[in-house]
């Protein structure tokens, strides 16, 4: 018996310590290496300070800001332990209430605006974790912060132009922009 044993679990340390450890830390180190950015999170730096990630949306409620995709992990929007959908389906009244609820607050924050909120702005998205928002939701908020900055709004159109980007290949999805990105973009345009 001990002599089937051993071999055995020679075998899985063997496979634990290559599996477990060697492959991991070779990964990652190439990565740091090829990749370094990336490889950290993607974190978004000014000034020595951290802002958040190009990859995880942050919560912006200000009306001088552009706001991003609602999240299911509220209180704490960008919580990404609390990734995931509402699961709540169409029919749902609490999904109804939730998405009245964002489309009024929308409102209220430019009750000039009477074009439709583009569902983007009022839904959640299945992780919560959202960075970008599409180009038509984008260019409906334009009034709004250009109001609140004192800025013209074609000169807020034209921020959003140059942060717009679209995937190489159509068929991955449209025109987004980047909220965290822009938004820092226009706290630039004072300085």
């Amino acid at each position: 018996m001990i002599s089937q044993l051993r071999p055995t679990l020679v075998v899985f340390t063997a496979l634990t310590v290559a599996c477990c450890v060697a492959y991991p830390l070779a990964v990652t180190g190439a990565a740091r290496v090829l990749f370094p950015g990336q490889a950290a999170g993607s974190l978004v730096e000014q000034g020595g300070k951290v802002f958040g990630s190009r990859l995880i949306g942050q919560s912006f409620t200000s009306p001088r800001y552009f706001w991003g995709r609602p999240s299911a992990t509220a209180p704490m929007p960008g919580n990404g332990a609390a990734s995931g959908g509402s699961n709540q389906g169409p029919l749902n009244p609490a999904l109804m209430e939730a998405v009245q609820g964002r489309v009024d607050a929308l409102r209220a924050a430019d009750p000039g605006n009477t074009r439709p909120v583009p569902a983007e702005l009022v839904t959640a998205s299945a992780s919560g974790l959202d960075p970008d928002i599409g180009i038509a939701a984008a260019r409906w908020q334009v009034a709004r912060v250009a109001r609140a900055r004192g800025l013209p709004a074609a000169q807020v159109e034209a921020l959003v132009e140059r942060h717009a980007s679209t995937p190489p290949l159509s068929f991955l999805g449209g025109t987004t922009v980047n909220v965290l990105m822009l938004n820092l973009a226009l706290d630039g345009l004072r300085k």
